[in-house]
């Protein structure tokens, strides 16, 4: 039995936090390897909130849980807006 008298220690690690874009990858490599096509299935995920269109291969459905559906879309738009031609100044 523990003594009263003595004050317990609890040690708390906290995982490192993943960045957005680290997830979406994590994810979109995890869909593919499973045979899934990642795009509609990440789509699906955004529209609806159902966890079960990520696979839990390699724990992607509890990475991409632990990120907010909005934070989701402005990576992937903010990606998508700096890769776009349109930006670029056509002469």
């Amino acid at each position: 039995m523990a003594d009263i008298n003595n004050t317990q220690f609890f040690n708390f690690i906290a995982e490192p936090e993943l960045s957005v874009k680290t997830v979406i990858e994590h994810v979109y490599r995890a869909m593919e390897e499973k045979g899934y096509n990642p795009v509609n299935q990440i789509v699906g995920y955004i529209m609806s909130g159902d966890p079960t269109y990520i696979t839990s291969h390699k724990n992607a459905r509890s990475m991409i849980m632990k990120v907010e559906r909005d934070e989701l879309v402005e990576e992937l738009l903010t990606e998508y807006i700096k890769n776009k031609s349109w930006e670029e100044k056509q002469d």
